[in-house]
């Protein structure tokens, strides 16, 4: 009975934001899925599918996790109720994923940054990364090995075209 309604549900993911540049400005060392803790009106407005990611980082002060710079804009039928759109944002880790973060954070270059914002079965989690800058020529090379990998496919394939032919 479980297999059905997973099926029917997929993986229970629903895609809200993500932040493809993150993948491009920095090597990815490590992810991490954590909750966020927010209000009302956030939920709905991310709920529209309403983000972004592209200015965020995270902050760990005094032990806790903090989503900053992220833009959840306002719920348009909200009231005086409604949530300010760039408010730091507290995330749910466990004590030794914070700690394990906040001593690789503090290594020369490694920055703390969200890659992507969804749902969950029904809970806001966002995918964060312990991630180290790349330099220009790395950028450049990390496009050349995509580029090769596409023509590469590429031609395989239409080797196979010409085969079945």
């Amino acid at each position: 009975m479980a297999k059905a309604k997973d099926k029917d549900k997929g993986d229970g993911r629903k895609l809200v934001a993500q932040n493809k540049k993150a993948r491009h400005d920095y090597l990815i060392i490590d992810t991490y899925e954590c909750g966020l803790v927010l209000t009302g009106t956030e939920v709905k407005s991310l709920r529209q599918g309403r983000a972004s990611l592209v200015d965020g980082f995270v902050q760990i002060d005094g032990g806790e996790a903090w989503l900053h710079n992220v833009h959840v804009p306002e719920y348009a039928q909200g009231t005086w109720t409604n949530h300010s759109a760039r408010r730091k944002r507290k995330l749910l880790l466990h004590r030794a994923e914070i700690d394990k973060l906040e001593s690789k954070s503090q290594e020369t270059g490694h920055t703390i940054v969200p890659l992507v914002m969804y749902f969950k079965d029904g809970r806001a989690k966002v995918e964060i990364a312990l991630a180290k800058g790349k330099k220009e020529y790395d950028k450049r090379q990390t496009l050349r090995e995509k580029q090769d990998t596409r023509e590469t496919n590429r031609a395989i394939s239409a080797a196979r075209r010409r085969q079945r032919a």
